[in-house]
């Protein structure tokens, strides 16, 4: 019996793992177990989470420094319960503030588990040293994007591109009239889709601009609808926040109803993340949006070596401003609103967003064999033959 221990430390992570494990147990026969930490994705395979996944979901350089205690504390927790499993293999997913901590605890120990990583962080947006922190302490990464093994096989890390596992899902597959017609949503409606994020970091700084943009497109836009698919980690702080938007509104939960809720969409504005890759998946154009304290925006670029085009993955991949982005200053109402009245109005551009992210989901591996399926392929034989 092989004994894995999988963390994930926000939603994004989560579903990877989920969709991972499932694939690690049918490649396994029945011969696989899991421990570690995740959400509901992975609990839903069958992991009892050490401890809840929510205290990891936070995101910026200010904003993490209230929760560095209870972090550090589970940390250490996480270690401990490591050496008192004793596992075949560590297998932690993106999250690399935290998980990067746990493989550097643990190769610092002398520890024999085998690590592995899963999603590279993206070295062409930081300085490029983080290569050889990686290669330190990793003995097999498994990376999302094909050209990221390079990146870190130069340093020595065995690196293995398995692809995004977003291309096997079902984003694309939803029922929007069911999702109106349950939901009571007038068919002729005009529906914005308001995803701001799954942790509260995120949510706390995207849920105002957010909503004054659902003021001025109400107004030009009489009987305008807004659909707020969310996770377990900010739903109550979301459906709070709803409660005084401007316009009818319907707030879910769940990975079919969010489907459902794509397709009953004709926009989407959303915090950057993995969500612009499910939308792309969906074909609901959507305009990108994003803000960090500014002194985290300043520590990034001037001393850590921030140094990005663009943020969404779907832009990066193919160059060019598929997605629109409104960062920082440029995330307020009017601009907001603007951006997403266009792609509620203007039909062309409409369908070149459709189109660019298509050609980025391609990049992905859309049309190729499973992610999951290789990642676990990758994994097990790994293990193989190194035990």
């Amino acid at each position: 019996m092989t004994l894995i221990y999988v963390i994930a430390g926000e939603p994004s992570g989560d579903l990877l793992g989920g969709r991972l494990m499932a694939a690690l147990k049918k490649r396994g026969g029945g011969r696989v177990r899991f421990a570690g930490i995740g959400g509901e994705a992975m609990r839903a395979e069958g992991l009892d989470s050490l401890f809840p996944m929510s205290e990891l979901s936070v995101m910026g350089l200010v904003e993490v420094l209230p929760r560095l205690p209870n972090i550090f504390r589970r940390i250490g927790q996480t270690l401990a319960d490591i050496e008192a499993k004793r596992p075949d293999a560590v297998l932690t997913i993106d999250s690399w503030g935290f998980t990067g901590r746990i493989h550097a605890g643990l190769k610092k120990r002398g520890s024999s588990i085998r690590r592995i990583h899963y999603v590279a962080p993206m070295v062409w947006a930081w300085k490029s040293g983080r290569t050889r922190t990686l290669a330190r302490v990793l003995d097999l990464l498994l990376t999302l994007l094909p050209n990221e093994p390079e990146w870190f096989e130069k340093e020595g890390l065995r690196s293995v591109h398995v692809g995004h596992p977003v291309i096997e899902g079902d984003a694309g597959k939803g029922d929007g009239a069911a999702f109106r017609a349950r939901h009571g949503i007038p068919a002729e409606a005009k529906v914005v889709c308001v995803l701001p994020g799954s942790r509260h970091s995120e949510t706390g700084r995207l849920l105002k601009p957010f909503a004054g943009t659902l003021a001025l497109l109400s107004a030009r836009h009489p009987g305008l609808w807004a659909v707020a698919p969310t996770v377990e980690t900010v739903a109550g702080e979301v459906a709070a926040a709803a409660r005084f938007w401007p316009c009818p509104n319907v707030v879910v939960r769940g990975t079919a109803e969010k489907h459902d809720a794509f397709a009953a969409c004709d926009v989407a504005l959303a915090a950057s993340g993995t969500v612009a890759l499910e939308l792309a998946m969906a074909g609901l154009p959507a305009v990108i949006a994003y803000k960090v304290s500014r002194l985290s925006a300043f520590i990034a670029t001037r001393f850590l070596g921030l140094n990005l085009k663009f943020v969404t993955l779907v832009n990066i991949l193919v160059d060019e401003r598929v997605m629109p982005e409104l960062l920082q200053d440029d995330c307020r109402p009017d601009r907001l609103a603007a951006a997403v009245e266009r792609l509620l109005l203007d039909a062309p551009a409409r369908q070149a967003q459709v189109e660019g992210a298509r050609r980025a989901l391609v990049k992905l591996g859309l049309g190729g064999d499973s992610p999951s399926a290789k990642a676990a392929a990758t994994v097990l034989d790994f293990i193989g033959e190194t035990t």
